[in-house]
This record gives structure tokens, sequence and C-alpha cells, in this order.
């Protein structure tokens, strides 16, 4: 699956996205192993709170599932102006 990464959180792991392969079912399972392989993820995913998360570009929450999503992307909630 390819997972995405906007605005700060792009920043803090150092790629716009990756492909990788995972056992993860849900959302939060996937974060936890991100965590799990360096500090820059551990600090990306450090704040759930300040994070919002898509998969297959539908807006939904860290325990929605993630079996046979194509995409999975992390961004900062969005303001309006």
């Amino acid at each position: 699956m390819d997972v995405l990464y906007f605005a700060w959180v792009r920043e803090r792991i150092g790629l716009p996205k990756e492909r990788i392969e995972t056992q993860a079912a849900t959302v939060a399972d996937l974060i936890a192993e991100l965590k799990a392989r360096e500090a820059r993820y551990e600090a990306a995913f450090a704040d759930l709170s300040a994070l919002r998360v898509a998969v297959d570009q539908e807006l939904t929450d860290f325990d929605a599932s993630i079996a046979g999503a194509r995409e999975v992307a992390f961004f900062p909630p969005m303001t309006g102006g």
C-alpha cells in the first residue's frame, strides 16, 4: 500500500510517500508499526490529536480497517481561510 505524508508530517518523516508491506489491520496498527521503525516516525506520530487520516481518499478514524486499502494518507487538520 502507499502511505502518503503531508505538511509537517512529511517534514518530520522526510518523505512525501512510501510503499510499504504491512500486516496491520487498522490505521492505529499501521501507526504502531511505523513508530517502531525509527525516531522520525515516532516524532511524526507522537500526538495523534494533531493528525487526520484518510484511507483510499476517505477521511476516517484511527480505528478504521485498512484491509484491502491501496492508500493511507496522514495530514494535519485543515483550516479554512
